[in-house]
């Protein structure tokens, strides 16, 4: 055990001569270059504190005031008030220092009067309703003041203490949307009997819980994240695995490298730029219209971050700190170093170390090669086997290096690769990302980076910490860099020259006793069992994109949940309720809403689609799209403005589950199956490249798991002008389902809802 030789400074032997030291100089200064750099990063967290807690001003800007108030009473101008007067004749006898401290009280008192008006401000959410032509004196003047008022230079968290707290909405106001939402789901007899029951749980129980709730959004940052996080996470016993873990894909568009090592190489390189950066708070934060900033919390936990299974709840355990990433390749696992002597590893170091793993003849362990099927498998079983064969020796040590690294890398032996002639080739990629064979992911790690064989890449993300779009930002910030920053030679491997050998990977060991090697078994059979009822499909739409839907005066994100309206009821003959994910970062710790894309408005214009009687003209058929898309959009304000329904009615939920009070309204909504699950992958949250100059450098999005038994999941990127992706997902013991079969039908409706703009544009313009 070389690497634990070297870990020890120093040994002493007593002799009759006295105390023999022996002084490993190697691991002092390893331990010197470690303590530096912790107290350094200690520093760094004291100096973003700081200037976070005065922003939207800065500390620079107290060294005029107190100036100006030390001359003014120097030259006999008393601009406090009598205040220094005072505090000079009992406490404090110099007048200089009693400016000061006046001037300093003075400055706080409107840094902190600055923050609450602009968390005030932040609260309006008018202009997000009004078109672009017609924003009303209130919008404008309201744009005045937060440009006025916005501090400049913002760091990554630099806004939080002026975003505002998510408001509970008015159970009537919820009661309505609920009932809305549900009426074209429902016959006139159901609805009757639905609407009776909200309106007992309205006048009854509901009240009191709304009450409850209420004080609750008094006392905490957020009154929905922390239950959310809680119960529909961390409480969930369920495999992580499909059911809650989602994926990522590389830019299928583009091949920058072959070599498997050097691609690992720079987009782990980059992923600690990333972090560097997060770190000192110099990543620029998401702002809305360059005015409104969008919450940051999400990011605290992105690295250093693992998942611990508990038998009854799970918990998020983060690390402050993390010099090492753990990497999985042909059954072995292995920690490897990041840092050497305080130094970032450059990706031509970096390639060394995975290409000594790649090279490495070694075989895995028996059980070794399963063991990562634990975290893929339900919850309670797996905290059952760690607290039995993880908490001591050689398990714990190693189980703590993959639980306290960075992240989690996995060198996959397969190709993947995109060929728009055959899309199994990127389903099978996409089904990798997802779930891989079952035990070679870590799916409690806060993210996993796989890279294929061929250099190809891709993302598996525990859900708990976080949604979908801060790893987007991650994976775009490591692409521009891996790409127009980093670079590669011509043979593919990275750029530049080691300045040093680095530190050998160190291979994690393990030892498995009979009852743990059947405890692994079991969980490796389970997730077998699961993965092999994924039904994956990629469908790649390159018949038009965003920039034919803008022609047709409707948001893209409202044409393609019309489109999944009217495929759903040409594949199933129905319609269902329908899931579209929101995001509520406009508030203090937010995270998501649910749009409910089955409304009204969209059954009447799929009917009208699907009518053949000669009843509706073209115009009427998009009349109604343009009504039913005016309707989504709104809805989806909605959400994110804190007026949603499902985070309501869970909250109350959770209420009533604390008072020990059933609610059968409650109980009935929350059973609801969502048939249709959807979210849009979201795009261009950093600077690191220019889609309008580099399209092709557009991720192809990534997806989730079946939500329903026999519903379908489908996540879909509007990727640049003229290319959609779209992930579907099902199961394939469901008789009602077929992923390919819907993505044939998503495609049909797209088409026949282009074909009918393009007739009632070309017959507007004639």
């Amino acid at each position: 055990m070389a690497e634990a030789h070297e870990a020890v400074a120093f040994a002493f032997l007593v002799t009759p001569e006295g105390v023999d030291f022996n002084v490993n100089r190697e691991a002092i200064k390893a331990v010197w270059y470690s303590g530096a750099r912790s107290w350094r990063k200690r520093f760094q967290r004291f100096q973003n504190s700081f200037f976070r807690g005065v922003y939207p001003a800065t500390p620079w800007t107290l060294i005029p005031v107190a100036a100006g108030v030390n001359a003014a009473h120097h030259y006999g101008y008393d601009v406090t008030l009598g205040v220094v007067d005072k505090l000079r004749g009992k406490w404090i006898p110099n007048q200089y220092v009693a400016c000061t401290l006046v001037a300093t009280a003075g400055w706080l008192a409107i840094v902190f009067l600055r923050r609450y008006t602009l968390k005030l401000l932040y609260l309006y959410h008018g202009w997000m309703y009004e078109a672009h032509r017609s924003v009303t004196w209130k919008t404008k003047l309201w744009t005045v003041l937060v440009r006025l008022l916005s501090g400049r230079n913002p760091g990554m968290f630099s806004y939080q203490n002026s975003i505002p707290h998510l408001p509970v909405p008015a159970l009537k106001e919820t009661m309505h949307r609920w009932l809305r939402s549900v009426r074209p789901l429902l016959d006139d007899t159901q609805y009757k009997r639905m609407e009776t029951l909200a309106g007992e749980f309205e006048r009854g129980v509901g009240r009191r819980f709304q009450k409850y709730l209420i004080m609750k959004s008094w006392i905490s940052s957020n009154y929905v994240t922390d239950w959310w996080e809680e119960f529909v996470y961390l409480r969930g016993r369920s495999p992580l695995m499909v059911n809650s873990n989602f994926y990522g894909l590389d830019s299928i568009l583009i091949h920058p490298t072959k070599v498997q090592a050097a691609r690992a190489a720079n987009i782990v390189h980059a992923a600690f730029l990333y972090r560097r950066e997060l770190e000192r708070e110099t990543l620029t934060p998401i702002v809305i219209q360059n005015m409104i900033p969008l919450c940051s919390n999400q990011y605290v936990r992105q690295f250093n971050t693992t998942r611990v299974p508990g038998e009854e709840t799970d918990k998020l355990v983060h690390y402050m700190d993390s010099k090492h990433v753990s990497v999985y390749h042909k059954g072995r696992y292995y920690k490897v170093f990041v840092y050497h002597k305080s130094h970032l590893l450059k990706p031509c170091e970096l390639e060394m170390q995975f290409q000594s793993i790649l090279d490495d003849p070694s075989l895995p362990e028996k059980g070794e090669e399963h063991l990562g099927s634990l975290t893929a498998a339900e919850r309670s079983h797996w905290a059952k086997a760690r607290k039995q064969f993880f908490s001591d020796g050689m398990n714990q040590n190693s189980l703590r290096a993959i639980e306290t690294a960075a992240f989690h890398v996995v060198l996959d032996e397969d190709d993947y690769e995109y060929d728009p002639e055959d899309h199994t080739k990127l389903d099978a990629f996409g089904r990798a990302m997802l779930h891989g064979d079952g035990c070679d992911r870590w799916y409690d790690k806060s993210f996993n980076v796989i890279f294929g064989k061929n250099g190809r890449m891709g993302l598996n993300t525990e859900h708990s910490w976080a949604d979908a779009p801060v790893t987007a930002h991650l994976w775009e910030y490591c692409v521009g860099e891996d790409i127009h920053a980093l670079g590669y030679r011509e043979d593919g491997h990275t750029n530049g020259e080691p300045r040093f050998v680095p530190p050998k990977p160190i291979r994690l060991q393990w030892e498995f006793l009979p009852q743990c090697m059947s405890m692994i078994d079991e969980s490796y059979n389970v997730a077998t069992k699961l993965l092999n009822n994924v039904d994956l499909h990629m469908y790649v739409h390159r018949d038009f994109g965003k920039g034919f839907i803008k022609t047709c005066k409707i948001s893209p994100d409202a044409f393609i949940q019309m489109a999944f309206q009217l495929a759903y009821f040409k594949d199933a003959g129905r319609f269902c309720l329908t899931y579209e994910s929101s995001m509520t970062r406009l508030f203090r710790d937010g995270r998501t809403e649910t749009v409910r894309s089955c409304t009204v408005e969209s059954t009447e214009f799929v009917r009208a689609m699907l009518d053949e009687s000669g009843k509706y003209t073209s115009q009427d058929k998009a009349r109604l799209l343009w009504r039913a898309g005016e309707q989504h959009v709104n809805m989806y304000r909605d959400a994110m403005t804190g007026k949603g329904v499902d985070r309501h009615l869970f909250t109350l939920y959770v209420i009533s589950k604390y008072l020990n009070e059933d609610s059968p309204f409650l109980k009935e909504v929350l059973s609801e199956p969502w048939r249709l699950s959807t979210s849009q992958t979201p795009h261009g949250q950093t600077d690191k490249f220019d889609l309008r100059t580099n399209p092709n450098n557009i991720s192809a999005g990534g997806g989730f798991g079946p939500v329903a038994d026999d519903g379908y999941g489908v996540s879909y990127i509007i990727a640049g002008e003229d290319v959609i992706f779209f992930h579907i997902s099902s199961k394939k013991s469901s008789p009602e389902t077929d992923s390919v079969r819907f993505g044939r039908r998503i495609r049909e409706a797209m088409l026949s809802m282009q074909e009918l703009m393009v007739a009632v544009i070309k017959k507007k313009a004639e």
